[in-house]
This record gives C-alpha cells, sequence and structure tokens, in this order.
C-alpha cells in the first residue's frame, strides 16, 4: 500500500511539475508574442513617421528630412513609453515639458503630434511651411497645439528648457505640498548645430551647477552640419564636456534602436542630483541614398527616391500620407491613454478633499497665478514720493522691485553678476539653489545669452513672473533671446542699467551708444527710459501688468530729482508733458526728452523763457506706450509740427524722425573720464540744449 502511494506521489509530483512546466512555458510564449507584437508595432510606428516626414518635406518641396529621418526613433520612444501630456488639456500645467531646440526638424515634431492627437491634422501636416499655416518652418508655441517652445535658432531651446525646469522646482518648492501641484520632468532634443552655439555651454554650464535632475537632453549626434562633416569643424569630447560640467552622460551607440532608447531615458529619469545628457550616435536621412552626408540635412528627397526609400528600406507600401489604424490605436493606447490617465489622477490628488480644502491659501494662490491674476496683487496706487530727492532710476527700480514683491508672492529674477550694480536682488531674500528651491534671487553667473533665453523658458512653462539685468550696452549679448521673447509673447523683463555715456569713467566699451535703438526696432518690445523714481514705479508697474509682451526698463546710475511734474499715472501712457512753458502760453517749441535728459530739458526750458523762447517739456519714456494710446492723446501731448521739436536724448537719434526734426544726441563712441566732463565734452548741458533752441528760432540750426 505505502509503495501505490508512492508511486501516485510520485505520478502526482511528476505531473505537477509538468503542469508548472507547461504554464511557464506558455507563459514564456505569451510574452515572446507579446515583445514580438511590440516590435512589430515600433517598426511600423517608425515607418509610418519616417514615410509621412518625407511626404510632408515633398509636399511642401521645403524643409529639413536630415535629423527628421534620423531622430525619429529618439522621439517615438519618448511619446510612446515617456512623456506625460493630456492632448484634450494641452495647456494642463503639470504636464512633462519638451522643447525642439533644433526646430527644423519640425517635420517629425509635427508627424509625432499629429499621431499623438494634438489639434495637427493630416491636412494640416499637408501645409507644412505654407503662408497661415499651423505648421511653419520652425516650431512657434501658441500657433500649433503641443508645441511648448518657439524654437530653431539653434542652442537657444536648451537654454529654455533649463528655465522650464528651472521653473518647476520653483513652483514645487514654494507651495505647501507642492509636489502634489508640480512633479514633472523636461525633455530637449538638439542636435550638433545647438552644442555648437555658445549659448548652450552658458545653459549647460548653469543646469549643471543649479544641479536640475529633471532635465533630459536627448542629443541626436549624427556627426553632419548643413556645410559638410561634423570632423570640419567640432573635434570635442561632448561627453567629457558635460560630465566637468555636472551632468549625468548616457551613450547610445544603436540611436534607431527603441529598446536602447527606451532603456535611456529610465535611467536619466532617475537621476536625483544632476541633469542628464543621452547621446544617441544616429544616421541622417537614414535610408536615402544621401543618408549619412550633408546633402540630405535640408533638401527634399524628391518623389521618386521617397518612394524608393519608403517601399525598399522602410517596407511601407502605401499611398502619401497614409496612417495604418494600428500605429492611430497604438499612440491611442500609450501616449494618450497615459496622459489622460495622468490628469486625472492629479485632478483627484488636488480634490477639497485631499488638497484644496487642506492648503486653501495655497491652493488659491497657485490658481490665481496659473490664471495670471498677477495684476490682483499689484497695488491699486502708488506710494508717496518726496519730490526734490535725488535718486538714480536703478536705485528707484530696486525699490520698486523688492515694494512689488511683497505683493507679488511668484516674482523671481537676478542678473548677470552685477547685482550690486543693477540692484536686482530682493532685500532679504533666499537665493535659488539646490538647497532652497523656494529662494527668489538668481544668481545667473556671467551668462547673459543663457540668462535671457532661461528666462524665456520659465515664462513659457508658466507659473512664475521673472525679470533680468545686466548694463545695457551688454543687451547686445541678449538680443537674440530678447527677440524670441517677444516672438513667443512671453513678458519677459530685462533691467538695463548704465545707460548713457554718463557711465564715464568705464569709457566707450561700456557706454551704449546704439543700444535703445536697437532695442526699440524689435517689433512686440515695450521699452520705457523712466526719467525718475515715479516713472520708475510706473515703468515696473505697466512690465507686471503685462501678460504678452515683453519689457525692457532703461537705467541710469548717476542720480536724477524726483521731478515736480512727473506723473507715474500719465507715465503707463508712455508720454505726457512734464512741463508746461512758465507762462502757459502756446509754447513756441517741444522739447522732447526720456530718463535723464529730462530734467536736462526742463532746466534749458526755464533757461530759455528768460529770453522770451517758450517751451514744453514732453516726457516720452516708451514710444511704444505712447503710440498704443488714441490719437487725441498723442496729438494733446505733440502739438507742435515736428520742424518744431527737438528730441534731447544720450543715445544714438536713430529712430527718432518720427518725433522731431532736430535732435541733441551721441552719433559716436563715448569717452573714459568723469562723468560730468564727458557729458560736457559730447555737448549734454543746459547750456549746449538753450543755444540749439536759439539757432532753430534763428533759423540757424542744419
Amino acid at each position: 500500500m505505502a509503495k501505490k502511494e508512492k508511486e501516485v506521489k510520485e505520478k502526482s509530483g511528476t505531473s505537477k511539475k509538468a503542469e508548472s512546466s507547461s504554464k511557464a512555458s506558455t507563459k514564456e510564449s505569451k510574452e515572446k508574442k507579446s515583445k514580438e507584437k511590440k516590435v512589430k508595432i515600433d517598426e511600423l510606428s517608425l515607418s509610418c513617421i519616417r514615410s509621412l516626414v518625407i511626404d510632408i518635406i515633398n509636399k511642401a518641396n521645403s524643409g529639413h528630412p536630415g535629423m527628421s529621418l534620423g531622430s525619429a526613433a529618439i522621439l517615438y520612444t519618448l511619446y510612446t513609453k515617456h512623456l506625460v501630456s493630456d492632448p484634450a488639456h494641452p495647456d494642463w500645467i503639470n504636464r512633462d515639458r519638451f522643447v525642439l531646440s533644433a526646430g527644423h526638424a519640425s517635420a517629425l515634431y509635427y508627424a509625432i503630434l499629429h499621431l499623438s492627437g494634438f489639434k495637427v491634422s493630416l491636412d494640416d501636416l499637408k501645409k507644412f511651411r505654407q503662408t497661415g499655416s499651423i505648421t511653419p518652418g520652425h516650431p512657434e508655441v501658441g500657433k500649433t497645439d503641443g508645441v511648448d517652445a518657439t524654437s530653431g535658432p539653434l542652442g537657444q531651446g536648451i537654454a529654455a528648457a533649463v528655465g522650464m525646469a528651472v521653473a518647476e522646482q520653483s513652483i514645487q518648492a514654494n507651495y505647501r505640498k507642492g509636489e502634489l501641484l508640480m512633479d514633472h520632468y523636461t525633455y530637449c532634443l538638439c542636435g550638433d548645430g545647438c552644442l555648437m552655439e555658445g549659448v548652450s555651454q552658458e545653459a549647460i554650464s548653469y543646469a549643471g551647477h543649479e544641479k536640475l535632475n529633471k532635465l533630459i537632453l536627448l542629443y541626436d549626434n549624427n556627426d553632419v552640419t548643413l556645410d559638410g562633416p561634423l570632423s570640419n569643424t567640432f573635434s570635442e569630447k561632448v561627453g567629457e564636456r558635460f560630465d566637468a560640467c555636472g551632468w549625468n552622460v548616457i551613450n547610445v551607440r544603436k540611436g534607431n534602436n527603441v529598446k536602447k532608447i527606451d532603456k535611456a531615458i529610465k535611467k536619466a529619469k532617475k537621476s536625483k542630483h544632476k541633469p542628464t545628457l543621452i547621446i544617441f550616435h544616429t544616421v541622417i536621412g537614414f535610408g536615402s541614398k544621401d543618408e549619412g552626408t550633408s546633402k540630405v540635412h535640408g533638401t527634399p528627397l524628391g518623389v521618386e527616391e521617397g518612394e524608393r526609400v519608403k517601399k525598399e528600406v522602410y517596407h511601407y507600401d502605401h499611398k502619401d500620407f497614409f496612417i495604418p489604424p494600428e500605429v492611430y490605436a497604438h499612440f491611442k493606447k500609450t501616449f494618450i491613454q497615459r496622459g489622460a490617465d495622468a490628469y486625472s489622477e492629479y485632478n483627484a490628488r488636488l480634490s477639497k478633499k485631499k488638497y484644496a480644502d487642506k492648503y486653501k491659501g495655497s491652493w488659491e494662490r497657485f490658481n490665481n497665478l496659473m490664471d495670471h491674476e498677477e495684476k490682483d496683487y499689484l497695488p491699486s496706487v502708488y506710494p508717496d514720493f518726496k519730490e526734490g530727492e535725488m535718486i538714480s532710476t536703478r536705485n528707484a527700480s530696486g525699490k520698486a522691485l523688492n515694494d512689488y514683491m511683497l505683493s507679488l508672492p511668484n516674482l523671481m529674477g537676478g542678473c548677470a553678476d552685477v547685482a550690486s550694480s543693477v540692484i536686482t536682488s530682493l532685500e532679504g531674500g533666499v537665493d535659488f539653489t539646490p538647497k532652497t528651491r523656494y529662494g527668489h534671487n538668481m544668481n545667473f553667473g556671467i551668462r547673459e545669452f543663457a540668462m535671457a533665453s532661461i528666462q524665456n523658458g520659465m515664462l513659457l512653462h508658466d507659473g512664475v513672473r521673472t525679470y533680468t539685468g545686466c548694463f545695457l550696452v551688454f543687451s547686445d549679448y541678449m538680443k537674440a533671446a530678447i527677440r524670441m521673447a517677444a516672438l513667443s509673447h512671453v513678458p519677459a523683463i530685462y533691467l538695463f542699467s548704465h545707460d548713457s555715456i554718463a557711465v564715464g569713467e568705464d569709457g566707450p566699451t561700456h557706454e551704449p551708444v546704439e543700444q535703445v535703438a536697437a532695442l526699440r526696432s524689435i517689433p512686440g518690445l515695450r521699452v520705457i527710459r523712466p526719467c525718475d523714481e515715479k516713472e520708475t514705479y510706473a515703468a515696473w508697474h505697466e512690465a507686471l501688468k503685462s501678460t504678452s509682451a515683453p519689457t525692457a526698463i532703461i537705467l541710469c546710475r548717476q542720480n536724477l530729482p524726483v521731478l515736480k511734474g512727473s506723473n507715474p499715472k500719465l507715465a503707463e501712457k508712455g508720454g505726457y508733458i512734464v512741463y508746461h512753458n512758465g507762462v502757459s502760453v502756446t509754447p513756441m517749441y517741444e522739447l522732447v526728452a526720456t530718463g535723464s535728459e529730462v530734467s536736462l530739458a526742463i532746466n534749458a526750458a526755464k533757461a530759455l523763457e528768460q529770453e522770451g523762447i517758450y517751451c514744453n517739456v514732453i516726457s516720452l519714456p516708451s514710444w511704444e506706450l505712447f503710440e498704443e494710446q488714441p490719437k487725441e492723446y498723442r496729438d494733446s501731448v505733440l502739438t507742435l509740427p515736428k520742424n518744431k521739436r527737438v528730441s534731447i536724448e544720450m543715445l544714438s537719434p536713430f529712430g527718432w524722425d518720427k518725433y522731431a526734426d532736430y535732435h541733441m544726441s551721441v552719433e559716436t563712441y563715448g569717452d573714459s573720464g568723469k562723468a560730468d566732463e564727458v557729458m560736457s565734452k559730447y555737448h549734454f548741458t543746459v547750456k549746449d540744449a538753450v543755444e540749439l533752441v536759439k539757432k532753430i528760432h534763428k533759423g540757424e540750426a542744419i
């Protein structure tokens, strides 16, 4: 009996082992089939995306197929396996951010956005690079659904992504249980050209120093630029460069392998203390006859070559712009579903019982500031000013900044290592550092270009208000980023001090001449050059009220009187009569001035009255704000014809012809010496102003 029982047990054990083995085999088989299915859909999706890119560019007969084909696997993997965003709520504040720094690969970007469920239709793809379309040659924020940043000028996208990572960390640290409100990654795709631009190194250095661990830079390293092989111009050991700047570096030799790309991004997301660079070695123009060469960088493949590549290399034999239902379904199951789930989960954890009631103050402030309600936080009245008090507008700006900071809790910023000169620090404020993410004082170091681009990224991210500053003469370093701010309609604030030849001893290298004219030439940028403390407060007020236009505030180093006739409310209009001629008769001339020259003009007008020549003085701190006013108002300020007006500004006269026929200006570089002596040398005294008007009066002025 015992023997039979033993046999039964042995048979039973064998049976169980066989059953277990069978189950394991079935499980392995299912897993194998699942992997094969995933590989199959990955291959089909990539063939579809690359073919779509070829069709988009061929249809436009314009575009850059090289990187679009070479980096397709990178962007595909990012969107289907990692990026969290909800196309049904594209402005969701806690979404992951993505910046295409190499904006010329926009055809790929638009193809991915279409498949990902954003409002980019096939018809939109067919209108690529066409007038009025939402698929322009390079991505533009606000024009195309799903685009987080305007990009294309190489390198700036990297700096913008750095700014987004800064904003994410700052917001998280400035609210109770902030990780529930803000917790996302920032991704950026760049190419070889981006890493050659100086602005990228400035931004890379800053990001490493600040330990922005949730920033992931995806580097499409295809070893080719527009003019030829990368080796013609670039031989850096990029990985070592980033390592020296405090970044993690991951190398992916097979940059078209979805599995390896996925693994690298997973690893990057685990970083605790450093931003991460992933170097993907790819082939430009993947699959085309000119792959690996500069010929395919910016030239459409053409119909014949396009058809060959699609059929023979990608094994994709479909009509142009065809997308298999399986590919749509795959993106819906991955990217779209992941985003919808994340959005729902976010709202659930912030529901009344879980956050809104527990942290009511934080919740209300968070929502108000996300909705651009900063104006509700600004004081409704200006402070009392002491007329006659002497104060430079840079110091007045520092006072205004600290006053407004008390009421605007999300204001943060700094300058390029000249905080004590431009007066950009918040009194008693904490620095933004890896250990104090709640800090509001930013130390950008001597990185003017990156500073301005980082500010763009912070504002594009949303949820913070920012300012940056440096000496006016160095605004030239920032001009490309300022232009991008205007193009992107972000309310950046620039504080530019040391605004004229009155800088004195530092000499012509530091004395601006043409910079304000250059800034005024940028469409969409508002330039304000206040004449005293009152107008400086007005300049800050206008800058902070803006939700869609950047503002440059031009500040002086020398002390100026707080004028009796200056008016901050009228300064908000951009121009007004600051001094009526002493006898209140119809003026004979109008002296139109800005900044420190307004007080000079008033003193000149008073001197001219003694000789029977009566002038009104017009303070015109902002041409842009003035031009926004109704014609009736402008005509009430500037009442005389241009040949009866004199512009007075210690800068280039370029552009002043729209307001006056005669100019007191500077048309050469300055000099090194005491400020008063330099101004005298360049004929910027009351005596010089009086003599010029008298010459005009006598018909002797040219």
